[in-house]
């Protein structure tokens, strides 16, 4: 049964992920914007974009403002909630709920770089030490 958080935050497709991530790194934006963003890194259609924004308004992931006549878009979750939000979903569906499950997957799948090592060592002794 879906919690009330799982009803009142639906779970981005990868396509509305991508979408999310131009809108978090570039703040309120208009559909003319996203399109021109995603279409240098493949072509894609206009309205295709309009119409993944618009599903997105209506799930409540963007909102729109329509005081002007370009309507802008922006994410209502900061990114950091959204990546929390997919990170538990997946943790509790394919690790049982183990977050060393995870963790360990997440380091066999891909070799981390010294300094992503050094950080998730800092993030550690600052979580066992109780600093979280």
């Amino acid at each position: 049964m879906a919690t009330s958080r799982e009803r009142t935050s639906p779970k981005p497709t990868a396509a509305e992920l991508e979408i999310l991530g131009i809108l978090w790194e570039r703040g309120p934006a208009t559909v003319r914007d996203v399109h021109s963003i995603l279409n240098a890194r493949r072509e894609t259609g206009y309205t295709t974009v309009l119409k993944l924004m618009q599903i997105m308004t209506a799930k409540g992931i963007v909102r729109r403002e329509e005081s002007s006549r370009a309507h802008l878009y922006e994410a209502v979750q900061p990114r950091v909630e959204t990546q929390k939000q997919l990170l538990v979903d997946l943790m509790e569906k394919a690790f049982s709920g183990s977050p060393a499950m995870l963790v360990q997957q997440a380091l066999s799948a891909r070799k981390a770089s010294a300094k992503e090592l050094a950080e998730i060592r800092r993030i550690l002794d600052a979580y066992q030490g109780g600093k979280k």
